[in-house]
């Protein structure tokens, strides 16, 4: 399965969860790890607009974007602005001074922008008013879109992206309104959630495939699997073997159609359709176990108490 995310399972304490691993010391736990902030993205109707963004949507979901450190940490532009806007519990060790703040200007993920200053920022809102933005949104300046890319290629050192990825970054941060804001800030997170994620990925992924952008597909799966890997590690118990195999085995579906894409090989357009025909049964089994996972707040609460 995919590096991030996928550990041995082990019921031991919470930072079998990536996102525990940078909680703020005093944060509820049950809080931070049960429930995250609900999206502000309206329904796209342009059928390319709503690729770009689903495209920039999973990217974004993805440390596989960020490349080395980060990466190997499991951060993604997820971790600091949850669901596109931002993360007051989010503390990371030689990143963070006060809790919901990073320093983007630092060595410890990237060679480029270190200016030897220990001067973490607040993380922005993405999904906030528009004026409280520091970088334009307006998309004939592409400002937003040297953002990304700068971002991505600078601040953490990742690999130069695909030109879609750098635009569906943009379309996607565009796209997040204010407006759109459910009514409950924050909701429970559930399996389902991740999964629909992953879903949503590879499905992107077909897309992208269609139109012989082969460097897109690639990541776009590779995002899937990161997904997956988040369920993955909440289903830790031993009793969630067959849950477990599944998304394993749902993932290394994955890996083959990537190492089949990288190799030239054909017949991946059709794996991935019956990648998605299939998904529905095996989540279901997934799903129907989530009571005695780490989604459940009890058992992170239960976790919690053996600190």
């Amino acid at each position: 399965m995919a590096a991030v995310g996928l550990i041995a399972a082990k019921a031991s304490d919470l930072s079998v969860i990536h996102a525990a691993r940078w909680l703020a010391p005093g944060a509820d736990p049950v809080r931070a790890l049960a429930t995250h902030f609900s999206e502000c993205l309206p329904p796209i109707a342009d059928p390319d607009r709503r690729y770009s963004v689903e495209l920039g949507r999973a990217a974004f979901r993805t440390p596989l974007l960020l490349g080395g450190q980060a990466s190997r940490a499991g951060i993604s532009c997820e971790s600091c602005h949850q669901n596109g806007r931002n993360n007051p519990d989010f503390d990371f060790p030689g990143l963070s001074g006060a809790p919901g703040t990073a320093d983007v200007t630092t060595s410890l993920f990237s060679t480029h922008r270190d200016d030897g200053v220990d001067n973490p920022k607040p993380i922005a809102d993405l999904s906030g008013p528009k004026s409280a933005l520091k970088v334009s949104q307006d998309p004939s300046t592409g400002a937003l879109e040297r953002r990304a890319h700068g971002g991505v290629t600078e601040e953490f050192d990742g690999a130069e992206p695909p030109a879609a990825v750098i635009k569906g970054l943009a379309d996607y941060i565009r796209a997040l309104s204010p407006d759109a804001c459910p009514a409950q800030a924050r909701v429970p997170l559930r399996a389902e959630d991740d999964l629909d994620n992953a879903v949503r990925a590879v499905r992107v992924a077909a897309i992208a495939l269609g139109k012989g952008d082969k460097p897109t597909a690639i990541l776009m799966l590779e995002a899937a699997r990161s997904q997956l890997g988040l369920v993955y590690e909440r289903y830790d118990a031993a009793d969630l073997a067959k849950p477990r195999a599944l998304l394993a085995g749902a993932s290394a579906d994955l890996a083959a159609d990537i190492a089949a894409l990288r190799d030239a090989r054909p017949g991946v357009d059709g794996r991935l359709a019956a990648w998605l025909a299939e998904q529905p049964g095996w989540s279901r089994v997934v799903i129907a176990q989530e009571i005695a996972s780490l989604f459940n707040p009890a058992r992170l609460a239960a976790l919690q108490s053996t600190r």
